[in-house]
């Protein structure tokens, strides 16, 4: 099994070297206003020549629409759109037919029914991203720094890819990977010092450990 780190939230060229030269495979760019981490689409377009070339590029939306998702392919010209509301399949599988790019789906858990509706997603995804459900009441379906029931994972099998978010930090991705057997972490609130402000020894650490913890684990790390 190899390993795929995602940092995401990332909108600064600072921040974005950081997790480059740290060695992240794929840099997530958030396009939600409501979001500490959003950015413009003029950001968008230098953040994306920077990243070229050297990580796959992740666009991540809530509930988008066409017009939205055309602007944001043609600024950041993203590898992969990361779908993070409340999507069902059928839109899922309309974006990934209409834009021709992969598509990951992210999925809320914290409890074990949630995991029902998890192979209707799974057949129209190119990906899949389990986070930790928001509380009803918050303004972000992600981002939170919240973690749910690793074990609710611990057995699950599926014919995609997926990775494992959701209040994960450099001094606990470690026993998240040892408890789920993830083939790949996305952080973005555990590497940052405030609400949308990425720290860069947080960002070189969380690598870091992910990374030791796969390799002690006997499961070298491969580029996605």
């Amino acid at each position: 099994m190899s390993l795929t780190v995602k940092i995401c939230g990332l909108s600064t060229p600072e921040a974005l070297d950081s997790a480059l030269t740290a060695g992240a495979d794929m840099a997530g760019f958030v396009f939600f206003e409501k979001s500490p981490r959003h950015i413009s689409f003029e950001t968008a377009h230098l953040l994306g020549e920077r990243a070229a070339g050297k990580a796959l590029k992740v666009a991540l939306t809530v509930n988008a629409d066409d017009a939205t998702l055309s602007t944001i392919i043609a600024e950041l010209k993203p590898q992969l759109l990361q779908l993070h509301g409340s999507e069902p399949p059928e839109r899922v599988a309309d974006i990934r037919t209409r834009f021709g790019l992969p598509v990951m789906k992210a999925l809320g858990l914290a409890r074990k029914d949630d995991l029902a509706g998890i192979a209707r997603f799974e057949a129209v995804a190119d990906w899949l991203l389990f986070d930790a459900k928001p509380a009803p009441a918050s303004d972000l379906p992600g981002g939170n720094g919240e973690a749910f029931d690793w074990g609710l994972l611990r057995d699950l099998k599926l014919s995609k890819p997926w990775l494992l978010a959701g209040g994960l930090t450099a001094q606990n991705v470690a026993e998240a990977l040892a408890a789920t057997g993830a083939p790949g972490v996305d952080v973005s609130s555990g590497v940052e010092s405030a609400p949308g402000l990425k720290d860069i020894s947080k960002i070189q650490a969380f690598i870091a450990n992910a990374h030791h913890t796969m390799e002690r684990l006997g499961s070298p790390r491969q580029s996605v």
